[in-house]
């Protein structure tokens, strides 16, 4: 499935990086904002009154928000564009970020990051759609991967963002201004800035598939091409619920696949300070260790880009998923080990490099299957699934440690992202188009 670039490719790559700010800027600055406020969500809520399970709890409302976010967030974009949907969402958010920071009571605050979560979906779908009619297939896994790097960086940066306020202010509120500022700041560059839907047409991107075959109908049969979107009633758009039926073999097979993808993401996450608690580490080796792997999950965003352009999706997702489901593998049998800080340490690298080649490949991958004309129904489910994935991952984690061993919870998301790595094999050749000739 090697992907090769045409004559007419370059103008529109020179257009994507005249409006990279306007592309990725909302992105990052949104990701900055939240993700100085995560690591506070359950600093305050213990304030407010929560014990630490209630502190949990609220803390996943971010993740249940954006899950929930993610159907109606394709309605909007299809009905109202990606630009109204991101300028709402973020006036929303702001209003959300203003309930955190005044909230009485855990109920409202609660809320309020339930809402930031419902928006954060608006935020990822908008752009994802934009990419998926405006970039042409000879770079679209390059430019996605950008998109999740982006929010990468904002993701990294943020917890170091709300450290220096922490030591500037002493007060965790301060963080949830700066995400406020971050909102006022993603709305003003939204509404005010050069309109990148206007300057980049369905139509560029569109002249870069002519050598593609014609899309065909989900039929749950090998296809070498994008799915057309789901017919409508009286020449109506369908909506989300019938693109979901209509697209349901897609979603079930390789999208199911993908959410196996994002469950092995979380269990990274989750698992890696968990197992450094549990043999014994300081917080402050955990923090190093955890760090560095963060930062090669970083460094490596855009090669996944690169690889799945030059030689197919397969390619990234593939050792990815082996990475990382042998690492998790591996590390579960090392728990009682003599050297089981350095095995920590270089499995953590490990999951580094795996998560770094999957930059970008649940976001293009989406984008491949996705009917051209009107892609943002079809995202909200795919996005629903891959999200549903990564939040029922802590769960299984937290659920398998508790009725037997950390090693056993740990060897068993190695397991799925085996499973996964297999899946992938058997359906992204099915379902994910060719390369022109």
């Amino acid at each position: 499935m090697h992907v090769s670039e045409r004559p007419d490719s370059p103008p529109v790559r020179e257009v994507l990086w005249r409006f990279a700010p306007m592309i990725y800027g909302p992105t990052v600055l949104f990701a900055l904002g939240e993700g100085a406020v995560i690591p506070l969500i359950p600093v305050i809520a213990a304030q407010l009154g929560a014990d630490v399970a209630t502190a949990a709890l609220v803390a996943s409302a971010l993740v249940v928000g954006q899950l929930c976010g993610n159907i109606p967030a394709g309605w909007a974009v299809a009905r109202i564009g990606e630009r109204l949907t991101m300028a709402i969402a973020g006036l929303l958010s702001l209003g959300g970020a203003i309930a955190l920071a005044f909230a009485p009571s855990l109920g409202v605050f609660a809320a309020s990051i339930f809402l930031i979560g419902f928006c954060a979906a608006a935020f990822g779908l908008a752009r994802h759609s934009f990419m998926t009619t405006r970039v042409p297939l000879a770079f679209r896994a390059r430019a996605l991967s950008l998109l999740g790097g982006t929010f990468r960086l904002g993701m990294f940066i943020g917890p170091f963002v709300a450290a220096g306020l922490l030591a500037l202010f002493g007060d965790p509120h301060a963080a949830i201004w700066f995400f406020a500022a971050c909102l006022v700041a993603t709305i003003l560059l939204v509404l005010l800035g050069p309109d990148p839907e206007s300057a980049i047409p369905t139509s560029a991107a569109r002249a870069d598939r002519r050598g593609e075959p014609d899309p065909v109908e989900d039929t749950g049969e090998a296809i070498t091409a994008s799915l057309r979107v789901a017919p409508g009633v009286d020449g109506q758009r369908a909506g989300v619920f019938r693109t979901m039926w209509h697209f349901r073999r897609v979603l079930s097979r390789l999208g199911l696949a993908a959410a196996s993808l994002a469950a092995v993401r979380s269990a990274r996450q989750v698992v890696l300070p968990l197992w450094g608690v549990s043999i014994g580490l300081d917080a402050q080796t955990i923090a190093l260790v955890v760090g560095i792997s963060g930062a090669i999950d970083f460094a490596l965003f855009y090669a996944s880009g690169q690889v799945m352009d030059r030689f197919g999706r397969l390619w990234a997702a593939l050792p990815a998923m082996v990475l990382m489901g042998t690492g998790f593998i591996a590390l579960a049998f090392t728990h009682d080990s003599a050297q089981n800080a350095m095995w920590f340490a270089m499995f953590a690298a490990v999951l580094g490099v795996g998560n770094g080649l999957s930059s970008g490949i649940l976001l293009t991958l989406g984008a491949d299957v996705a009917p051209k004309a009107d892609p943002a129904p079809f995202l909200g489910s795919w996005r629903t699934l891959t999200d549903a994935g990564g939040a029922v991952s802590p769960l299984l984690v937290s659920g398998i440690a508790a009725l037997t061993t950390l090693s056993l919870a740990t060897g068993a998301m190695g397991l799925i992202g085996l499973i996964g790595a297999v899946a992938f094999v058997r359906w992204v050749p099915r379902f994910v188009p060719r390369s022109r000739p």
